[in-house]
């Protein structure tokens, strides 16, 4: 039964929509344009506000709800984060439209807001404060997704669950070298800027 809820976390995971919602908005493929990227972020910039809110509450809850539901099925929390972490792989790395996904960043907050409520709101929290302090939304991503594991540990929370909190943080971190290589360089775009 473990290895099918698997296998379904990552196939819900990998469900493209901002890939699809760009594409059903008339642009063949967001990956063409901005980051390359199908998440929220790179669709905001190349379609706007309408098409990429959805996009957002589609990745979150792609997050939220393997984790959620293995964690009703299971008395297993650490099997729970795994799933969620699946979920991420899936939104990163996409089988229907060739393994070339989004970044993991709402779907990791999804997951995060599921395996641990009160660590995911303060990690959020230093995201909003990184974004509006810098603009830079990958940096904000970044120090969020890094935070989470460490305040669980803070917290008192399994280091299990927080060594896949981890995992999941290291893989946002990956799927943003680009990122990091621009904003060494000072090529980042900043929240608000258009794609071209």
């Amino acid at each position: 039964m473990k290895i099918l809820v698997a296998v379904a976390s990552y196939l819900a995971g990998s469900i493209p929509t901002g890939y699809l919602m760009a594409r059903w908005s008339g642009t063949r493929d967001v990956r063409q344009f901005g980051s390359g990227s199908t998440g929220a972020t790179n669709v905001l910039r190349v379609k706007g506000w309408k098409v990429a809110l959805p996009v957002v509450v589609f990745d979150l809850l792609k997050g939220f709800l393997p984790v959620f539901l293995a964690s009703k099925w299971f008395e297993d929390p650490v099997f729970a984060a795994f799933c969620g972490l699946l979920a991420v792989v899936g939104h990163c790395f996409p089988f229907s439209i060739g393994f070339r996904g989004g970044k993991g960043v709402a779907t990791s907050l999804g997951a995060f807001a599921a395996i641990a409520w009160v660590p995911c709101l303060a990690s959020m929290g230093l995201f909003l404060i990184v974004v509006g302090l810098t603009r830079f939304v990958s940096l904000g991503s970044i120090v969020g997704a890094l935070a989470f594991p460490v305040i669980v540990l803070a917290g008192g929370g399994s280091a299990a669950v927080a060594a896949v909190a981890l995992v999941i943080a290291a893989l946002v971190v990956f799927r943003h070298g680009g990122n990091i290589r621009r904003l060494l360089q000072g090529a980042e775009r900043k929240l608000g800027e258009r794609a071209t």
